[in-house]
């Protein structure tokens, strides 16, 4: 099929577009790098280095031709978006927008736009844990407000369009390529530091939890996505929460290193408990996780290893 990846410079994306390829996808990237790495693209996809807010990006839908658009690039920076909230706005909403108005002008009869959502940021604080689906969305920031509302133009044009979507909420993704420079990724900064000789410093008393999922488990959803028939929103995440606390001496294990254990203030607004239910994605997608996080954190651990 062909396949466009939008952010395939990036963590995620750059994983997705490896394996796409690998099962023989014809694959085309948008990315600004802005902050993706063009070292990161698959030297099999056709890049094009743009925004996806540009106008011109008509061209490369008319060039390309995709049948399939998975839709990871973005503003990932919560706290960014909370100062900029119509920053955020331009991009994680008009960007989207310009995308899928492109994407509609295209000609496929079973066209499908897969959309990589957040879980955390759009639950909020949550009265059930694991949190499903169907729980209420009260996005704190910005950015889980643009992402809810990506969802809601898609159930749009799949009403008034017949466009055909999928929309994947996503844990706290980790592993092996993320940017340990971020304000984003627990794992790939607490990793970088510690193999660097500098101090990590958690926010908070560091009882705050997270449902982390392995970046190898996030592509295996995106696949199945394309196959999938209905359009709708699905949990991708472990249904296991782990505290701050944890993490850092799981990775303080993995490394090898005797750092200590630093706290400061905690930051404000900052979300308590997150945690995801998978059941939807199990019994419509086939799909389940499959590296725990101690599993997971070896291979990212090897990887920042190997990098340093």
């Amino acid at each position: 099929m062909k396949i466009l990846v939008t952010g395939g410079a990036g963590f995620i994306g750059s994983h997705l577009t490896d394996k796409l390829i690998e099962e023989g996808h014809q694959v085309a990237v948008i990315d600004n790098l802005s902050t993706g790495r063009k070292e990161n693209i698959n030297s099999q996809a056709h890049f094009y280095e743009m925004d996806i807010t540009d106008s011109d990006i008509s061209s490369v839908f008319e060039k390309e031709n995709p049948e399939i658009v998975f839709h990871l690039a973005a503003q990932i920076n919560v706290r960014q978006s909370v100062t900029s909230p119509v920053k955020d706005a331009e991009i994680n909403i008009l960007g989207s927008l310009n995308l899928i108005n492109n994407f509609l002008a295209i000609h496929h009869p079973n066209k499908r736009f897969i959309f990589f959502s957040t879980g955390g940021a759009i639950y909020g604080d949550t009265e059930f844990i694991p949190t499903k689906e169907t729980h209420p969305a009260q996005p704190e920031s910005p950015y889980g407000i643009a992402k809810l509302s990506v969802e809601h133009y898609l159930r749009f044009y799949n009403k008034v369009n017949y466009l055909n979507y999928t929309c994947l909420r996503l844990a706290n993704v980790y592993g092996p390529r993320q940017n340990a420079q971020g304000e984003a990724g627990a794992v790939a900064i607490f990793t970088n530091q510690v193999l660097s000789g500098i101090q990590p410093v958690i926010n908070g008393d560091g009882s705050q939890t997270r449902d982390f999922v392995f970046v190898d488990d996030v592509v295996s959803a995106g696949l199945l996505a394309i196959q999938q028939g209905e359009s709708a929103i699905y949990n991708i995440g472990t249904a296991k929460e782990t505290n701050i606390n944890e993490l850092f001496k799981k990775i303080k294990e993995l490394t090898g290193t005797n750092v200590k254990e630093e706290h400061s203030e905690a930051k404000p607004g900052e979300q308590m408990k997150s945690c995801l239910d998978y059941g939807l994605a199990k019994e419509k997608l086939g799909w389940q996780p499959g590296d725990d996080i101690d599993s997971g954190l070896e291979k990212t651990v090897n990887w920042f290893k190997a990098k340093n």
